[in-house]
C-alpha cells in the first residue's frame, strides 16, 4: 500500500479489514486537518446499497468545517487500493433529482455510477457542494441571471463569489480516510486533479468523462470549456484512447490537443 506519511492523518487512519471497520476506527478520530481550513472527517456510517447501476456500499462522513453529511459510494473492495477509478460528484438538486437539462450533472452521476459498478473495484464521492459550492439558494439566484444572458461564471461573480467556491481537502480527506494509495480521477476538469494532488492524493490518470450535449446545456457547457478550462468536446465526437492523457501530463498543459468547442 502507498506510504500515506505525507498526508494529515497518517498517524490515526490506520488500515482496516473492512469498511464496516472504519466506523469504530474514526470513533474518536480528530485531526489536524487538510487545508486552510483543517478540515476533518470521519466515518459514522456503513451499510449496503443495492442501484438500478449495480450493487454499491454507501460509506456517511461527517465533516467539521459546517457539519454537511458527505457520502462515498464504493463499489468492490478500495481499501489499500491502487488506480482506483474515482469521481467526484457535487451535489446539484436540481440534476440529480429532477432531471433538469440546464446541465449535465444527472447524465454526469449516471454514467460515472455505470462505469465504476464495471470496474473491479471503484468509488465516487458525492459532496454537498451544491451549485460549485455556492448552496442552493445562490445557485437558484445564479440561474435567475442567467436567464439575463450572463453566462455562469458570470453568474458567480455577480453574485460575489468565485468561479467555483467548493473545497477538495474534503474529498482528499474521504480518500485518505478510506486508505486508498491511488487514483485514477474520471473528470474533465484538470482543476479537481491539481487540488487532489496539492493535498497529498496520488491521481495516477485523468480518465475523459463525455456526456451527451442538449440544446438547453450547451452554452454551459461551453462556458466550462471557455472560461473555467475543462476538457470538453461539444461536437460528441469520441476522444481517443490517447487522451486519456497522465496526471503529469496533465499538470503540464498537455492533454488538450484535439479538443474541439462549438463556438455556439
Amino acid at each position: 500500500m502507498t506510504d500515506h506519511s505525507g498526508k494529515p492523518c497518517s498517524k490515526t487512519l490506520a488500515s482496516v479489514p473492512t469498511l464496516d471497520d472504519l466506523v469504530m476506527r474514526d470513533v474518536d478520530h480528530d485531526c489536524e486537518g487538510f487545508g486552510e481550513h483543517r478540515i476533518c472527517v470521519r466515518v459514522e456510517a456503513v451499510a449496503d446499497l443495492p442501484t438500478r447501476f449495480g450493487r454499491f456500499r454507501i460509506v456517511a462522513f461527517y465533516n467539521n468545517r459546517d457539519g454537511k453529511e458527505h457520502i462515498a459510494i464504493v463499489h468492490g473492495d478500495v481499501l489499500g487500493g491502487e488506480g482506483v477509478l474515482t469521481r467526484l460528484h457535487s451535489e446539484c438538486l436540481t440534476g440529480d433529482a429532477l432531471g433538469s437539462l440546464r446541465c449535465d450533472c444527472r447524465d454526469q452521476l449516471t454514467l460515472a455510477l455505470t462505469r465504476i459498478a464495471q470496474e473491479p473495484c471503484g468509488l465516487l464521492l458525492y459532496m454537498r457542494q451544491e451549485g460549485r459550492g455556492i448552496g442552493l439558494l445562490n445557485k437558484i439566484r445564479a440561474y435567475a441571471l442567467q436567464d439575463r444572458g450572463l453566462d455562469t461564471v458570470e453568474a458567480n461573480l455577480a453574485l460575489g463569489f468565485r468561479d467555483d467556491e467548493r473545497d477538495y481537502a474534503i474529498a482528499a480527506h474521504m480518500i485518505a480516510s478510506l486508505t486508498v494509495g491511488s487514483i485514477r480521477l474520471l473528470t474533465n476538469n484538470p482543476r479537481k486533479v491539481e487540488e487532489l494532488r496539492r493535498y497529498g492524493i496520488l491521481v495516477q490518470d485523468r480518465i475523459p468523462h463525455i456526456v451527451p450535449v442538449n440544446d438547453q446545456n450547451r452554452f454551459y457547457l461551453a462556458t466550462k470549456a471557455h472560461r473555467s478550462g475543462h476538457f470538453l468536446d461539444l461536437d460528441g465526437i469520441p476522444h481517443l484512447a490517447e487522451q486519456d492523457e497522465s496526471a503529469d501530463d496533465l499538470s503540464e498543459g498537455q492533454g488538450s490537443a484535439g479538443l474541439q468547442v462549438d463556438p455556439n
